[in-house]
This record gives C-alpha cells, structure tokens and sequence, in this order.
C-alpha cells in the first residue's frame, strides 16, 4: 500500500484512529476482567465452602486441597450470623501483600489495581473479599495467587488487541477501496483530461465534460472546463493574431522603406521657391515621420517577447535623471508648453531591477506626460517620485496635464487600442506594462482627472524562487 497516496493516507489513519480507541476501551475492558476474575473466584471457593458445610462434618485432606485447587484459591473464609469461619484451608506459600474488597471497589482505584497488577510480573498472595452469592452469609473472603490472574488478563488483552488490529486492517481495506472508486477515480479522470488537454490543448475534444457524482470533484471540473474553454479560445485568437501580425509586419517593413524613400524627398521641399509648397513640406514631414515611427514601433511590438530582466541593484536618482535630460531636450522643441520636471528620489535610494528596462518605461511614462502637457499648449509639471518599505519599491510618475480620456482608461494597457493621445498606437503602455510584469511587478493607474494623472509602478524586494 502506497501511504503518499490518498487511499493509503485514509487507510493509515483509519488504522491509527481504531487502534486509539481501542487503545481507551482496554483498559476498561481489562479492568472489568480482572473484576469479574476475582468474583468468579469468589463463587467458586463459595461453591466449595457449601459443599463442606452440608456434611456438617470434616473432610479427608486430599479431598480438600482438589477442592481449594478447583476453586484456585487458597484458604476460604465465611462469615455467617457475624462468626468468623475458616472454611478450607492450605499452605500459604509467602505472606499476604495486598487486599481487596470487592464491596466497596471504585471504578478509579479498580483501573489503578489493574495496571499494577498488569506491570508487576512478580506473582504475590492476595486476600480478596466480597458478598457471597444468594444471600449465603455475611462476606466471603479467599487468598489467592496473582500468577494466573495476571496470566489470564495478559491473555484477555492480546485476544482483544488480535481483534482490534483485525478490524482496523479490514476497515482500512475497505475505506481503500470505497477511496478509490469515490475519491481516487474521478481525481485520475480529471488528471487524465488535464495531460490529454496538454498535449493539444487547441483541441476542443479534448476539453472535459463535467460528470463526476461527487459534487467537489464536478466543481472542479466544471471550473477546469471553464479554464480550458478560456484557453483554447485564447490560443485560437493569438494563433490568428500571429498569423496576422507577421503580415503586418511584412507589410510595416516594406512600408517603412518607402516612407523613408518619402521622407528624405519631402526635406527637400522645404528647399523648394515655391513659397506654398515650402509651408506644406514641415506637415508632410511631420505625417511622414508618423507613419514611420508607427511602423517601426509595430514592428518592435511583434518581435519576439521580452527578455527576461537582469536583475541588478543600483541608485534609482541617476536613472531618473537621465529620462529628465532626456525629455527637457525633446521638450525644447515646444517651448509655448514649457513642462517642468520634478524629481523627489530619496538620495542613496537602491532598487533592484532591469536598468534598461526601467528606463524604458520611465521614459514611456515621461514622454506621454510630456506630450500630454504640451497638446494643451500650457506650461505644465510633471513628477517622479519613489517610496520603499519591507516589501515594496514604489515609484510614481504624475503630471498636471489634461488627464486621459475615458476610452484610453477602459483599454489602457491593450495595444492599439489604449492610445492616450491623438494618432498614437497605444504599445507604449502596453509594452511597458509587459516589462514591469517580467519584474514580477505592476503598473497601475492611481487617477487621472481635470488635475492630471499618475501612474504608479510597483516591485517587489523578494526575488522570486518558482
């Protein structure tokens, strides 16, 4: 029998479980054997006694002793209209040690006897008294050897235990097999479909019919049922979003050439003496570029996933830094918006992450709060800060632009459909959202109304072990 297993852990325990409680039924069980011993001794030395009194007259000697080894004792005593009276009579082989009388014998000291007596193997003379059967005088008393009493309760408690251990074992076996056919089974069934639903999980035959009688096993087959439905259609959409993102991305590379091609041409008219054409040449450079950018950044999107992040520990400050240099600089080409940047890093603040990584999503943040700002053509601030505590590296990116609009809030983080801003893809979030998730981070929305937005990043301390 395998224990690691469900029916052999139900088995044990049955097991163990009868054995307990046997264990608290023999001592009871043994105590009253031990009572019921000594008051069968009493009758039969009681039986003997009368068998010498209807003679009224003495016996042969031999005829005592058969009488007294019958009865297992050896002196018997009755006490009859308040006369003492030695009845049969032997030898004793060692002194008296203990008496006990049966008339005024509690549960308690009767348990305490027992034990005793089951724990000393030395044999000992004992004086038990009791109340003779039918009335036949005042008390009986008989001495007797321990040797075979204790023998008999030795005996008594093994058959008993020899019967436990029978019925715990055909219990467990049964419990194993009720186990099996109502627990173990549909537990095997459900694994089964799990491994043939791995195998080819775009399958649909392969996803499970919840049937199973028990209602925690159905239950669980009905959520992974419901797991495996979710899947599949998920895989389906991602295979045909594969499927059509290497055609977009063909078709954004072939793109992407000729926009250069145009873009280099369209410089040109802005050399142009045609005073018309020269006003028209920045806006086609500018539709241009667009359009390039939006081809490379999908380009960037469907390449292969991110790699996983390098995790190293460095000062956050500089990092911030370097994304504000960068935006002041982007910035200066809007200076009817000018934005201010603040940074409010704790000075020797550490966070362990991917650098480059983070700065990409820094910058991503910075830059949409930036062009936010500067599409309202008021000067504007925008914020990075970062907290710590025992488990957590927070870092928050605010601004006091517009705010977003509530259809870019519904689809945030989704690509092409969560643009914050007038002809954007909306990858940027979504990639860096993908980044902070390989952290085993997050990137939330805290607010974004009239006043502006923030976002906030998330990461923990602890690097996880799975």
């Amino acid at each position: 029998m395998n224990f690691n297993s469900i029916s052999g852990r139900f088995a044990l325990l049955t097991i163990l479980f009868v054995l307990l409680a046997e264990i608290l039924i023999l001592v009871p069980s043994v105590t009253n054997f031990r009572r019921d011993y000594l008051e069968t001794r009493l009758e039969r030395a009681q039986i003997a006694s009368l068998a010498l009194l209807a003679t009224d007259e003495s016996i042969a000697a031999d005829l005592e002793s058969e009488l007294l080894e019958n009865a297992g004792v050896f002196n018997v005593v009755l006490r009859r209209d308040d006369i003492r009276q030695l009845v049969l009579s032997s030898p004793l082989p060692q002194p008296i040690s203990a008496t006990y009388d049966l008339r005024d014998d509690s549960w308690g000291v009767s348990v305490r006897d027992t034990l005793q007596r089951l724990l000393s193997p030395r044999p000992e003379v004992i004086r038990v008294i009791g109340e003779p059967v039918r009335q036949a005088g005042q008390l009986i008393e008989i001495t007797m050897d321990t040797a075979p009493m204790r023998a008999a309760m030795i005996e008594f408690a093994l058959r008993l235990l020899a019967v436990s251990a029978a019925f715990s074992l055909m219990t467990a076996l049964l419990l194993n097999l009720a186990t099996q056919r109502l627990i173990v089974r549909p537990i095997r069934g459900v694994i089964d479909h799990m491994i043939a639903y791995a195998a080819s999980p775009e399958d649909s035959r392969t996803i499970i019919t919840p049937g199973a009688s028990m209602g925690e096993v159905r239950d669980a087959e009905s959520a992974l049922a419901q797991m495996q439905r979710t899947v599949t259609a998920s895989l389906k959409q991602r295979e045909r979003l594969a499927q059509l993102g290497q055609a977009v991305a063909k078709i954004s590379h072939d793109l992407r050439n000729i926009l250069t091609t145009g873009q280099i041409l369209a410089d040109r008219l802005e050399e142009s003496a045609d005073p018309a054409v020269r006003r028209a040449a920045p806006k086609l450079v500018g539709a241009i570029s667009r359009a390039v950018n939006l081809c490379e950044t999908t380009l960037a999107f469907g390449k292969a996933e991110e790699p996983q992040p390098s995790l190293t520990l460095f000062h956050l400050r500089p990092l911030v830094a370097e994304v504000i240099e960068a935006e002041e600089l982007a910035g200066e080409t809007a200076p009817e918006a000018a934005v201010e940047f603040i940074a409010d890093i704790p000075a020797g603040m550490r966070i362990r992450a991917d650098r480059d990584q983070l700065y990409r999503v820094l910058a991503n943040l910075a830059r949409n709060a930036r062009q936010a700002i500067e599409a309202t053509r008021r000067p504007g601030t925008i914020e990075i800060s970062a907290t710590e505590d025992e488990s957590h590296w927070c870092i928050r990116v605010g601004d006091t632009g517009p705010g977003l609009p509530q259809k870019a809030r519904e689809n945030l983080f989704q690509p092409f459909t969560g643009g914050i801003r007038k002809g954007g893809t909306g990858l940027g979030l979504a990639i860096a959202a993908d980044l902070i998730r390989g952290h085993g981070g997050r990137l939330d929305l805290m607010r974004s109304d009239s006043e502006g937005t923030e976002f906030q990043i998330g990461l923990p301390r602890e690097i996880s072990r799975l």
